[in-house]
């Protein structure tokens, strides 16, 4: 059968379109499947203290072989990877020593900070050395702090982040709660003090959360993937006292790869 002109033109128009698009979903295709440029920027939470095997090289940071952001690597052979995550880092110490690596280039940042700021190392040890009703007013100050001060420090972050990485997927990774309440503790902390942390946590990750969203990043909740496993849930994935000290109230290896990695895995 011949066509007319005017339908051998619209069949003309659509073939064209067609190939367009298909040629559009090969290089879209194409840009999901290339090799990643991945910085992993953070505190001890994302460097993996308390998960042992440490980089020697890192020194203080203790950067794990078994931190979610290294497991991360290790799976998907990024292109290149930096790890400049670093245990004890306050937001200052991201602005001031992490993101060096961090250019127009760079395809994948994940990012966990905040909770030094809040002071939590003084929190915790307030928490078990003192009463407590000292502990409750030790997480209060925290909490206060989370409202009031943490989100302009996240935000200067976030700014920086993506005024060196403007082409880059920000994956930004809350924290834990950290206790299983009515769980299998005998001693120690009391409920209302598990409470109260957990609490403060909470609070953690909702402010970590907003400030994410307002710079267009993802925010990775690991409240889920720790449910369960929680300290005084018999199963835990994170230390309670332990030694080292600095171990203390972080996630072991396990809580790395099967609390974090999941959630970086299919957010990246």
């Amino acid at each position: 059968m011949k066509l007319s002109r005017t339908a051998a033109a619209l069949a003309a128009t659509l073939l064209s379109a067609a190939l367009a698009l298909a040629g559009a979903g090969a290089t879209h295709a194409a840009e999901l499947a290339a090799p990643a440029r991945y910085v992993a920027l953070g505190d001890s939470y994302a460097s993996g203290l308390g998960a042992g095997s440490y980089d020697s090289a890192s020194g203080d940071c203790k950067r794990s072989t078994k931190s979610h952001p290294r497991l991360w690597a290790d799976a998907n052979s990024p292109e290149s990877f930096d790890f400049t995550a670093c245990s004890g880092a306050r937001t200052s110490d991201v602005l001031a020593s992490q993101l060096g690596p961090l250019n127009s280039a760079t395809t994948l940042v994940s990012v966990t900070i905040g909770g030094n700021d809040a002071g939590f190392a003084d929190v915790m040890t307030t928490c078990v050395l003192s009463s407590e009703a000292t502990c409750k007013q030790r997480v209060a100050t925290a909490r206060a702090y989370v409202a009031n001060e943490l989100p302009a420090r996240l935000d200067a972050v976030y700014d920086a982040i993506r005024t060196q990485a403007p082409g880059a997927r920000v994956v930004v990774l809350g924290y834990p709660r950290l206790y299983k309440l009515g769980g299998t503790c005998v001693g120690g902390l009391s409920e209302g003090e598990r409470s109260a942390l957990n609490g403060a946590s909470d609070d953690l990750n909702a402010a970590i959360a907003k400030r994410a969203a307002d710079h267009g990043f993802t925010f990775g909740s690991v409240t889920g993937t720790f449910t369960g496993h929680e300290i005084c849930s018999g199963a835990s994935w994170l230390h309670s006292v332990t030694l080292p000290l600095n171990d203390s109230y972080h996630p072991t290896a396990a809580g790395q790869s099967g609390g974090y990695l999941p959630v970086l895995a299919s957010l990246a």
